[in-house]
């Protein structure tokens, strides 16, 4: 590809979301055969969840290089999935040379899952291209209010909320109309809402969107809406604001951290709110300019000032010292749970035991 990037596909098959069956040494031979070939000096992973990230992380350490973690999500500690994936990143972290997260919040929440010093991670947030994501040439209207929502509707991304929330706000704003982009699991949900409430005239679900065809959904809004239950940075309320578009967002994880207060409204994961906020957005709406609102965009976040924060840490990583396997063994082998087995005496056995257990 272009500017020196080389991408190899590894030829694995994946079997759940698009992530590989988990091995410890499987990847082994390919990823150390990519090592060498390209004479690689640093290894980058990306995403908590991903297979071969974690693999290609550890038989880097293993060879001898530095490696470098993203984290982009939040993750909880209480789940099933989230207890043996923290237990997971634990051990593949536990000889990381340096990681990075896209938010505080997320900066956090990985340090508490994985262990990891807070000293090796660096917060660099995602970034929006402002070429790409442009205002409308002109002004829209305002006696039609359009509030745009791209997400995939799914359960996490609170599409449940939207089935209580737009019937509410349609109610209380006649002049209100909804356009929906995403699809999933949940959009039944959403079309036999627009049916009950018969609002087939104003709420448009347009399906899955393209990424090449999102900012010319977005332009065609006043304001943008997030119902997300859990989000690290939430990238498209970045490509929203380039546009224009006035944010109305859930208060969680790390999206108070994304936009400046007067271009963001939010509200806690609960509809009432929500709809509270949703009228103050539009009461705003006057005052919204959104080529100031673009021209602070790209001054806040631009990829090139990821890319030279970036470079920074795969410097501070390159001057850390290397270990060899022997030093580096004694931490990866404190976050394996031991597990003790005690075999019942009749002879011995002491009955408060048995009641400390009820």
């Amino acid at each position: 590809m272009t500017c020196g990037l080389k991408v190899y596909y590894v030829p694995w098959k994946p079997f759940l979301m698009q992530n590989t069956l988990p091995t410890f040494y499987g990847t082994l031979p390919i990823v150390r055969t990519i090592l060498i070939r390209e004479k690689i000096t640093l290894v980058h992973g990306h995403q908590a969840f991903s297979t071969l990230c974690h693999e290609a992380l550890m038989h880097a350490r293993t060879m001898g290089y530095k490696v470098v973690f993203t984290d982009h999500s939040l993750y909880g500690f209480a789940d099933v999935g989230s207890i043996h994936m923290n237990k997971v990143l634990q051990f593949t972290l536990a000889d990381v040379t340096q990681a990075i997260c896209v938010s505080h919040t997320s900066k956090e929440n990985t340090v508490l899952r994985s262990g990891l010093p807070p000293e090796k991670v660096f917060v660099i947030p995602n970034a929006v291209d402002t070429a790409m994501f442009k205002p409308a040439p002109e002004r829209l209207s305002s006696h039609e209010i359009v509030i745009v929502v791209i997400s995939r509707l799914v359960y996490r991304k609170g599409a449940d909320l939207l089935v209580e929330v737009i019937p509410e706000v349609c109610s209380l704003h006649p002049n209100v109309r909804f356009i929906i982009g995403g699809d999933g699991p949940k959009r039944v949900r959403l079309e036999e809402m627009r049916e009950k409430h018969s609002l087939q005239d104003r709420v448009d679900m347009l399906g899955a969107v393209p990424h090449a065809k999102v900012q010319s959904v977005l332009i065609t809004g006043h304001i943008f809406l997030n119902s997300s239950l859990t989000e690290a940075f939430c990238i498209a309320i970045l490509e929203a604001a380039s546009c224009g578009l006035l944010t109305v967002s859930t208060r969680v994880g790390g999206v108070p951290e994304v936009l400046p207060d007067e271009m963001v409204v939010l509200a806690e994961p609960d509809p009432n709110d929500m709809v509270l906020a949703i009228t103050k957005a539009i009461d705003l709406l006057p005052h919204i300019d959104p080529l100031v609102m673009h021209s602070r965009m790209k001054k806040l976040y631009s990829w090139h000032d990821v890319a030279k924060r970036t470079e920074i840490v795969y410097d501070r990583a390159l001057r850390c010292s290397n270990q060899n396997l022997l030093e580096r063994l004694p931490r990866e082998i404190e976050v394996v749970p031991d597990i003790h087995l005690t075999t019942k005496n009749e002879d011995t056995w002491d009955s408060s035991a048995d009641e400390s257990l009820n």
